[in-house]
């Protein structure tokens, strides 16, 4: 009779989506894991490419020091994946440490013998073809996200992720989501008005006879 039930009890739990819950719930981690792996590779790279560009530019002390100070933040920080607020602050590290990558590699037009080194551009080509990675990665594991999320809040899914305490996930955010929202008016309906025509000179006034 115990047999019977639990493969009566394993039918229902299967029919009412137990089973893809769990299927969801690992593909949810290991597109976790690939970002992980992706933005790791990044940091990898960054004392590598630090190091040779202080070779050419050793005074940019300030941008060097960004960038180190960024990486060694993001490295400091344990991620929960399942938690919103550590997602948000690992995001916002590795927001910040784009931003100093960005003003690193802005400094580096102002030095050609170092962007025609072959070490340094090498170091472009990985870091350019990594950043390309973490857009993929984050991109699939958003779409794997609402997939969970939206298959748990459905019912009868739900019920079944209620009664094993399966929670939505956080998601990441676009970065400055206000700023992208409040784009700038443009207003192409009203032309410029003309300049107003260049006025003829006025003749002199006649003198006038002396009394």
């Amino acid at each position: 009779m115990r047999v019977i039930l639990l493969m009566v009890l394993a039918a229902l739990l299967s029919g009412c989506g137990y089973n893809q819950i769990q299927q969801k719930d690992e593909a949810v981690k290991a597109g976790w894991s690939e970002v992980l792996n992706q933005y790791k590779r990044r940091a990898d790279l960054i004392p590598n490419l630090v190091n040779t560009v202080k070779g050419y530019a050793s005074h940019e002390q300030q941008v060097l020091t960004q960038v180190t100070e960024a990486r060694a933040k993001v490295g400091q920080i344990n991620v929960n994946a399942d938690d919103a607020a550590s997602l948000q602050q690992f995001q916002q590290a590795q927001g910040e440490l784009s931003g100093a990558l960005s003003r690193l590699m802005a400094v580096v037009e102002s030095y050609p013998n170092l962007k025609a080194d072959q070490a340094f551009l090498d170091l472009q080509t990985q870091l350019e073809g990594t950043e390309n990675r973490i857009t993929v990665a984050r991109g699939r594991y958003i779409q794997l996200v609402q997939d969970y999320n939206t298959y748990i809040r459905s019912f009868p899914q739900n019920l079944v992720a209620k009664m094993f305490g399966y929670q939505p996930k956080p998601n990441f955010t676009v970065e400055n989501e206000r700023a992208i929202q409040d784009a700038p008016t443009v207003d192409f309906g009203a032309a410029p008005a003309a300049p107003p025509p260049p006025q003829p000179p006025q003749p002199a006034p006649a003198p006038q006879p002396a009394n």
